[in-house]
């Protein structure tokens, strides 16, 4: 479930952790889909209809790694992905991070990783 925050309003934390991201100079872009700007009523119906883990099988033989924040609302996303997925495969939660830290706070982002990932498997 996710966690509500009572400093706020109530709202779940995601969406405070959003707000912070997307409304304010850290990540607000006025033609992003995110900062509130172009969402319509159709917006999310491509996601809806796309049945994202059905091909996930066809990925292996190639290296996949999940990389995703321990405190993230959707880090069930990356858990059934990984779950799904054939070997080689890798996941990395990050400790303390949530969705959006992971965009930009270069502190959190495990660059070293990545770059270990890349070097190894683009080699």
């Amino acid at each position: 479930m996710w966690a509500i925050n009572s400093v706020h309003g109530g709202e779940a934390q995601f969406l405070v952790d959003y707000h912070d991201y997307y409304m304010t100079p850290r990540g607000y872009h006025s033609r992003a889909v995110n900062s509130g700007n172009a969402w319509t009523i159709t917006t999310p119906l491509s996601f809806m209809n796309m049945p994202i883990l059905t091909y996930i099988n066809e990925i292996s033989p190639r290296p996949t790694l999940f990389i995703h924040g321990e405190k993230a609302h959707s880090r069930y996303f990356s858990e059934t992905a990984y779950a799904a997925a054939q070997e080689p495969k890798e996941l990395m939660i990050i400790p303390g991070a949530v969705h959006t830290d992971l965009y930009a706070r270069v502190d959190v982002i495990p660059f070293e990783k990545l770059t270990e990932f890349f070097t190894t498997h683009l080699a």
